[in-house]
């Protein structure tokens, strides 16, 4: 190309190898490839918290549990058989827990002195007071050795309305049951085997303890 004699500023020619052009080609389809992949791949913390929310949904009946004081409550491998247990209901007739098959029992004993079982009595009465049917019932027994006058004086002073008053003044039946500490609550099936217990007080009137008793009235 021919530059006038009158222009001041000389302009440069330049020419490029086919290897420069290939070079140059391929460096532009990479950038548009990158392009492509960052638009459409979410960015990482997507990902993360989609892991987040499956985690969490995971955790949530664990932390239901823990506030409810169900991780406590330990299931048998298999519902387990137990001794003969008698003890007195409130007009002092003679009762067992042979009485209640054919029902799911939540066996809970418990004693006027024991401050636990003072909180957790009234949950019991609202569980009894929904749940209770001719095939389920919570029996609060009572380990008391001021026998049925004591105990009935107590769920009066709560005002406890569903529960019955069930007694067992000797204490032989915290033997028998291999009671440890109170209050102590077994789940029993409908055969009167022992399905799990849980040593400690609970919120029985909690949505995940109706579903741990539901799942056995099936």
């Amino acid at each position: 190309m021919e530059r006038s004699p009158n222009d001041p500023s000389p302009r440069a020619t330049r020419t490029f190898s086919p290897s420069a052009i290939s070079w140059l080609a391929s460096t532009l389809a990479l950038i548009g490839l990158a392009a492509v992949y960052f638009t459409a791949t979410p960015p990482d913390n997507a990902v993360t918290r989609i892991g987040a929310e499956t985690a969490d949904a995971a955790v949530a009946p664990a932390a239901e549990a823990a506030r409810t004081g169900l991780t406590a409550f330990v299931k048998k491998a298999a519902p387990a058989e137990l001794p003969a247990v008698t003890f007195t209901d409130g007009e002092g007739g003679a009762k067992s827990l042979a009485d209640f098959k054919g029902k799911t029992v939540l066996l809970n004993v418990w004693a006027t002195w024991c401050a636990p079982c003072r909180e957790e009595m009234p949950g019991l009465d609202r569980l009894q007071s929904e749940l209770g049917s001719d095939k389920f019932e919570v029996v609060a027994l009572s380990v008391d050795r001021g026998g049925v006058k004591a105990s009935k004086k107590f769920l009066d002073q709560i005002n406890v309305k569903s529960l019955g008053t069930y007694v067992d003044a000797s204490g032989k039946s915290t033997k028998a049951l291999k009671i440890i500490g109170m209050p102590t609550t077994l789940l029993l099936d409908d055969q009167g085997r022992e399905v799990g217990r849980l040593v400690g007080p609970a919120h029985w009137d909690s949505d995940e303890a109706k579903k741990l008793i539901e799942a056995h009235l099936r």
